[in-house]
């Protein structure tokens, strides 16, 4: 007898904990409106999903998701006390929960690493492409028969109209941040001379300005090779110069998400005439002649970025003849 009242009083301690805690469970249920976007958490989520969708998102159902409330099994997509298997009616204690926060967001940032919190916000800008696009080459001269009046000369009058039609666009382009063929001529002008006058001289520091980055460890490796045959160089350019005209200009863009980030190429063929002469260690002439004028034609590709403030044309390569 005083063993069936005992366990009437068990009974009845344990459903008033029962109504204590649902009751504190029920008023501190915090709800927060997510999309889910994943098929499989439809079903397998302990989300209320409502019957009409947001107009901005109709594919996916809406939800409020509860931050407080968990499946204590798997399968159960309930609340702890709501099992569907008579067995699992095992109520957890309020002391195994975890400590609950209605104001807590549902998405939590993850911390970034060490090393990016000592750095700061990091703000990466590219350069220079480090490639010549679409390098020129020469076209071989077609007949005009042929080229009118046959399958391959028809292919061959597509292709040189679409390499015009690319460099007229990349011009147009540039105009719009005042590009002026002739001053862009004189400042080509004085680049090839500048460059190849620190070329002569070995300067390298001066270099490293006037030309990208992947350029300048080519022409440094020239430097270095030529110091083994060649003890100094002297250079001179005759003006004024016979030909410059440009070949090509290409766009390069860095961000598909904003087509104002690119970088321009463009082309120049320079016909010049130039002395050389070049000495060794003793000061001997081993090689040319600082008195007679030689032909040059030499090809260079010029490049500046149009998103970079205060960017400046460079030499980032040069193409063999």
């Amino acid at each position: 007898m005083a063993l069936n009242r005992l366990q009437a009083v068990r009974h009845l301690n344990q459903a008033v904990k029962i109504l204590q805690f649902s009751h504190s469970f029920r008023s501190s249920e915090c709800y927060s409106t997510l999309v889910f976007t994943d098929s499989k958490c439809w079903s397998n989520s302990s989300c209320a999903f409502l019957q009409n969708a947001l107009p901005w998102n109709n594919k996916f159902p809406q939800g409020f998701y509860r931050s407080i409330a968990y499946c204590a099994t798997n399968g159960s997509c309930g609340l702890p006390w709501t099992f569907r298997d008579p067995d699992e009616r095992q109520l957890m204690r309020a002391s195994t929960l975890p400590n609950f926060n209605c104001m807590r967001s549902v998405t939590t940032q993850a911390k970034a690493p060490p090393q990016a919190r000592q750095m700061g916000a990091l703000k990466v800008s590219m350069l220079s492409p480090g490639i010549v696009y679409e390098p020129y080459a020469p076209r071989e001269p077609m007949p005009f028969w042929k080229r009118w009046f046959t399958r391959n000369g028809w292919k061959r009058t597509k292709e040189d109209i679409i390499l015009e039609l690319k460099s007229a666009y990349a011009i147009s382009k540039l105009r719009k941040y005042g590009y002026s063929k002739k001053k862009f001529y004189n400042e080509a002008i004085d680049l090839y001379k500048e460059i190849n006058t620190q070329m002569a001289n070995g300067d390298k520091g001066l270099l490293r300005k006037t030309v990208t980055e992947n350029m300048y460890s080519a022409l440094k490796n020239e430097i270095k090779q030529r110091g083994t045959v060649w003890s100094h160089v002297n250079w001179e350019l005759v003006e004024p110069v016979l030909k410059i005209r440009t070949l090509r200009a290409r766009l390069i863009g860095v961000d598909r998400n904003d087509l104002s980030k690119v970088f321009i190429q463009l082309t120049l063929e320079f016909l010049t005439k130039q002395k050389f002469e070049a000495y060794d260690s003793n000061g001997g002439v081993v090689a040319g002649d600082k008195y007679k004028e030689v032909l040059v034609r030499d090809i260079w590709v010029f490049e500046k970025s149009l998103f970079h403030p205060g960017a400046y044309w460079r030499l980032c390569g040069r193409i063999k003849v």
